[in-house]
């Protein structure tokens, strides 16, 4: 009797894992908290978005920078979860910092930019100024298809190394596009899309899915001259943020074409990932997955982001015995992403909500510092699973 009670004892000390909706509404919180007073802090500065902190500082940009639609994408899912006249006021205020971009014809992420942040408005709102702002830009963003070639091109510097880059983050750009032909009935934008992607199957992935990060092809017969990375630590790793892109990426086309190949896709994707020897049990990955100093790399809390954001989207498109993983990797990232070691207390981290990602170590660029991206896909994980729940 004595032992029993001891034993009970003992596991009343145990500390209880904080139930999943409390997890998700604290995370939602603490979002708001820190978009509002990012908002506004930059009401008063003309056309400026939140980048990263630079020494200690905030760093913003202007409206074509690639990043510029992902601040107003969060406030939106933010309104979504909370319609306060505030955070809508807030979100109308940023959507609109980005108008010119629907003229953007010299990179690809046009998706990234204007999706993210008129896409999101645009599906709470219905707001026509916006349905045209969202056609525009994806019409722009077709004019970098090369038919030859079959996919869209990601950068035009670099000439003298690459003919026609075509890097796997390009992914996340299609869905503007599967968005357009539906609205319009314009076929055009959904078989870019199609072949974009087909051809992304074809010569980024490896035998185990992981993905090189720039595929460049030669432009007279589209066959790849290149592969090679950019960002990640060698042309033959596994850039953490590249595999993520690649998971979504296929995951998004799958919901909007209902291609088998694109589902199957993300989850050969998935199974690398959360399979990967070198996946920290914090399940927050390292920068790179092949980076030579793991476990001492510095992590990339934008990929974790990315990628629960990605399985909580893959467990619900079609049922398989893998459905529920996915959910509980997911579930665990997310708890990660919500503890101490990242999530920023409030008033702290210039307004950002994620503490500790990467942008590109090897040019010591956004090294162990918040993202606007990381915030974004992390708000809208939680959200997802909220939606799930």
């Amino acid at each position: 009797m004595f032992a029993a009670l001891l034993w009970l004892a003992s596991c009343s000390n145990v500390p209880q894992e904080e139930p999943l909706t409390d997890v998700i509404e604290r995370g939602l919180t603490v979002s708001t908290e820190q978009a509002l007073r990012m908002a506004k802090e930059l009401e008063p500065q003309d056309g400026r978005l939140p980048k990263s902190i630079k020494d200690g500082k905030l760093e913003t940009s202007d409206c074509y920078w690639w990043c510029s639609g992902f601040f107003p994408g969060e406030l939106w899912y933010l309104y979504e979860n909370n319609p306060t006249p505030e955070l809508e006021r807030y979100a109308k205020l940023f959507t609109e910092r980005l108008e010119k971009v629907q003229y953007v014809t010299n990179n690809h992420d046009v998706g990234f930019m204007l999706y993210c942040s008129y896409g999101n408005g645009y599906r709470l709102t219905k707001d026509p100024a916006y349905e045209k702002v969202l056609i525009t830009g994806a019409h722009s963003l077709s004019t970098r298809f090369h038919p030859t070639v079959g996919a869209i091109r990601s950068w035009d510097f670099n000439k003298d190394k690459w003919q026609y880059p075509v890097i796997i983050d390009n992914m996340m750009n299609l869905e503007l596009l599967t968005w357009a032909a539906k609205e319009t009935g314009d076929t055009r934008f959904r078989d870019i899309a199609i072949a974009h992607a087909d051809k992304t199957i074809a010569n980024h992935f490896r035998p185990d899915y992981s993905t090189f990060h720039v595929v460049s092809y030669d432009t007279i017969t589209g066959v790849p001259h290149a592969k090679v990375t950019h960002q990640g630590y060698a042309d033959s790793s596994a850039w953490a943020r590249g595999q993520s892109w690649a998971l979504y990426g296929y995951t998004m086309m799958a919901r909007e074409t209902g291609k088998a190949e694109y589902l199957d896709q993300a989850r050969q994707i998935a199974r690398f990932l959360m399979n990967h020897p070198h996946m920290p049990a914090d399940k927050v990955p390292y920068w790179d997955y092949d980076a030579p100093d793991i476990p001492d790399a510095p992590r990339d809390a934008s990929s974790a982001a990315i990628m629960a954001s990605a399985l909580i989207e893959l467990s619900q498109l079609a049922p398989s015995e893998e459905a529920a993983g996915y959910l509980d990797f997911a579930e665990q990232q997310l708890r990660s992403l919500s503890s101490p070691a990242y999530l920023a207390e409030v008033g702290t981290n210039c307004n950002f909500i994620l503490k500790h990602s990467t942008g590109s170590l090897p040019e010591n660029s956004e090294v162990d510092v918040p993202l606007s991206y990381a915030d974004y896909y992390y708000v809208e994980a939680l959200m997802r699973l909220k939606k799930v729940m």
